[in-house]
């Protein structure tokens, strides 16, 4: 089985929601599996530590996840037009793969959830892809084949997969929203078994 490694920081939930959507289209390909895993919070207390393992929802990444996947779908909640600041934190940490060359020719993807139509989602869908060209992966959007992207009305755009949680964050995911991250999994787990080879 090929591994694609579904990574996300998620505060309220609708990412987490978002990456367990991709990760099931992800499964939907012969060959293909999901390894779900997030990142921790920062804390503006430099001493600060978490428990290595989070209470709830998928383990923390390590190392090993990044040298294990032939994929990658990336996601985080938008901030002020930008990646949050877990996800960041832990992308600059991996000096060591860039140099290496670990996800060099690896497809990846992103994800985000937003608070309003306009917040800033595609902003940080194209924030998530600069540290992911640095790596020398192949980044996989969503093409308008996908019918759901000209009829949304909530998230989804071609950079990749998005929703709008709505001001107080309880805005569901809808039919549509869905559609597009299980097809942006589908997608990029499609590609991972065209362009690499399983480890």
């Amino acid at each position: 089985m090929a591994d694609i490694l579904v990574l996300y920081y998620s505060r309220h939930g609708a990412t987490r929601q978002l990456a367990q959507l991709i990760a099931r289209g992800i499964e939907m390909v012969p060959g293909a599996t999901a390894r779900v895993r997030t990142v921790p919070p920062v804390s503006p207390i430099c001493a600060a530590t978490a428990a290595s393992i989070p209470d709830d929802g998928a383990p923390y990444v390590e190392r090993a996840d990044l040298e294990e996947c032939v994929g990658l779908a990336l996601g985080s909640p938008t901030r002020f037009g930008n990646m949050a600041a877990p996800l960041k934190y832990f992308i600059d940490t991996t000096s060591s793969d860039w140099l290496a060359g670990t996800l060099v020719g690896r497809p990846a993807a992103v994800f985000t959830s937003t608070a309003s139509q306009h917040g800033g989602n595609e902003t940080t869908l194209l924030s998530m892809m600069l540290p992911l060209l640095h790596h020398g992966m192949v980044l996989v959007g969503l093409p308008y084949s996908e019918a759901a992207l000209s009829e949304t009305a909530g998230g989804g755009t071609p950079y990749g997969a998005s929703h709008v949680s709505g001001k107080d964050g309880r805005r569901a995911i809808d039919e549509h929203e869905r559609l597009l991250a299980i097809a942006l999994g589908r997608r990029l787990a499609e590609t991972a078994l065209k362009l690499v080879q399983p480890l």
